[in-house]
């Protein structure tokens, strides 16, 4: 059997350029301290003994993995999707690499990986929260390690935290008002879980529409949702169509449970929009997939993990005087296609 390959180490590298360890190691990392000439041939029999930077003993050392830890619930949602997307890119342009986790929407999952984060030595923590997370002690760990946090749409209703959001009072207010300007007169709202700030804001939105038309609330078509899955959707839409004055509108707190939402009106042969104009929220890419095209809320996925890797790093800079806001909100915009669009121009 043939022997594994020994890798090959900054020593060795010293030895035969007959130089210091520290002097290669410094080489390899652009010191100012080393000259070009040092530099440029550290590089080259690096490169051509096939070197590689052993992270987990630079970690060791400086507590650090020059890597940024990302927490979300489900990745494959397509603004988590979108949002990561938006993080790993920002990061690998400022040199660092990224470790995804979800939750599953699971307090305690999200706290089990908060742990192997903080034990991987991450540099920076961005996190959307988990639907049901009312307790923050877990982060108390990060904290104490001096590990920056930068929570991103799902934040917590804490002071003093760091946050990349958008305005979901509005976005909601504007969409709701969007299905009254069409004629809606009885619309339902799914909302994702009353725990979470940005569920309850854009409930308040909805609500805020509502009584600004003179519109009456019916608790009934105003519900709660666990996950806001296709799933739930579905069942939900069942349940509102099968009421004795069935909604004529329908708000989303995302796309995934407005495109089930849609489909399940079709299999009933409802006409949407003209039976049961949807909204959703999120723009996800399959709104202009489904018949009819899903109108939606664009949220600005990719621009929010850019700004938010942004954040950390200023927090992870010595020399910054950390004066910027601790909250950074983006805008959001409607995208109207057919699923509302009831009068005719």
């Amino acid at each position: 059997m043939e022997d594994k390959k020994k890798d090959v180490t900054i020593y060795d590298l010293a030895q035969e350029l007959k130089v210091s360890p520290s002097t290669v190691s410094r080489a390899l990392n652009n010191h100012h301290s080393i000259g070009k000439k040092t530099k440029k041939a550290v590089q080259k029999l690096a490169k051509e003994r096939g070197y590689r930077v052993n992270s987990l003993a630079s970690a060791l050392r400086t507590n650090r993995s020059k890597t940024f830890g990302i927490m979300v619930s489900w990745i494959n949602r397509p603004f988590i999707s979108s949002l990561i997307s938006g993080v790993e890119n920002a990061a690998r342009e400022a040199g660092y690499r990224t470790i995804i986790c979800q939750s599953h929407d699971d307090p305690a999952m999200e706290e089990e990986n908060i742990q192997a984060l903080h034990d991987s030595r991450i540099s920076a923590l961005i996190i959307s929260l988990s639907m049901k997370t009312t307790h923050y002690e877990h982060f108390e760990t990060l904290r104490d390690s001096g590990i920056p946090i930068v929570f991103v749409d799902r934040t917590p209703d804490l002071k003093n935290q760091h946050r990349v959001k958008i305005d979901n009072f509005q976005a909601a207010y504007e969409a709701t008002e969007h299905l009254i300007q069409q004629g809606c007169q009885r619309i339902a709202h799914y909302g994702g879980s009353q725990q979470q700030s940005i569920y309850q804001e854009r409930r308040s939105g909805y609500i805020k529409a509502l009584e600004d038309h003179d519109i009456p609330i019916d608790d009934a078509i105003v519900i709660e949702a666990d996950h806001l899955s296709a799933e739930e959707g579905t069942r939900l839409t069942e349940q509102i169509l099968a009421m004795d004055v069935p909604p004529d509108g329908l708000f989303c707190a995302n796309d995934t449970s407005a495109v089930s939402a849609l489909q399940c009106a079709k299999r009933h042969g409802l006409n949407v929009p003209d039976d049961l104009a949807i909204i959703g929220f999120n723009n996800d890419p399959l709104c202009e997939i489904v018949t009819p095209m899903l109108s939606s809320v664009d949220h600005p996925a990719v621009d929010m993990g850019k700004v938010a890797v942004e954040q950390a790093l200023k927090l992870l800079d010595d020399n910054s005087d950390n004066d910027f806001p601790m909250t950074i909100t983006l805008p959001t915009d409607l995208k109207i296609r057919e699923s509302t669009l009831r009068k005719k121009a």
